[in-house]
């Protein structure tokens, strides 16, 4: 869990909070003691989908972006 949090540049402490709120990347348990593992694609996978969903940097979904709504006039013109 450390290598991963300081891949992402976090905390364990953060990544830890995460992976207990199901919140984070993810992850799974192996070995006798249930070490918490993370494999690299799926981190990198994961970064990637925070990337997508921040309007930020994804200018599809940024509202500054979009197209003006034409407003529908209550009263047709004469």
């Amino acid at each position: 869990m450390k290598d991963a949090a300081e891949y992402l540049g976090l905390s364990p402490h953060t990544l830890y909070v995460w992976r207990h709120r199901r919140q984070g990347p993810p992850s799974f348990r192996m070995g006798p003691r249930g070490r918490v593992m993370y494999r690299l694609e799926a981190l990198d996978a994961w970064v990637r989908e925070q990337e997508q969903a921040d309007s930020r940097s994804n200018m599809a979904l940024n509202p500054l972006d979009a197209r003006p709504q034409e407003r529908s006039t209550r009263f047709p013109s004469a």
